[in-house]
């Protein structure tokens, strides 16, 4: 639901998940409808610290396209277990982890980093403390270009 409502562990976290539930409800309780999308011109995808929760798992089993995997070891955000190792898990071995930033956080990929993020944001897309995102990403960045040309089929110049 956002930043505003993270549960935080204070008095008001009950009333948060009630709004929350409330408001998921209204909008989609009775929306049923299965949605797919397919796009002829995707050839292949690199989902970096990925959300789990809105992917059909069994829909990566295997993916349509090649797909690699950027996986930040200290997501504050999108803790790990519950994201990109769900994905990975779903997908394997049709997919590719690209790269594993053991330290990195959410943010990581990002280049350059977000900066004059609200306190709340900073604290989930900052760098943890101990990564070192001049030694890191340079290697991640050649694992993502190695993927796509060894995966994309590119067109002669006219």
């Amino acid at each position: 639901m956002g930043l505003t409502t993270e549960l935080t562990g204070g008095v008001l976290d009950g009333a948060k998940l009630a709004i929350a539930r409330s408001v998921i409800l209204h909008k989609w309780a009775d929306d049923t409808r299965w949605r797919t999308a397919h796009d002829p011109r995707v050839a292949a995808v690199v989902a970096a610290v990925p959300m789990a929760s809105p992917i059909d798992m069994a829909s990566l089993a295997p993916p349509r396209v090649p797909l690699g995997l950027v996986r930040a070891g200290r997501d504050a955000w999108l803790a790990p277990h519950f994201h990109i190792d769900a994905v990975r898990a779903a997908c394997e071995p049709h997919c590719t982890l690209l790269a594993d930033l053991a330290e990195g956080g959410h943010g990581a990929p990002l280049s350059p980093p977000p900066v004059g993020l609200p306190p709340r944001a900073a604290r989930l897309l900052d760098d943890p403390p101990g990564f070192d995102r001049l030694r890191a990403l340079p290697t991640v960045y050649d694992a993502i270009v190695n993927f796509y040309q060894t995966r994309l089929v590119c067109c002669p110049a006219n």
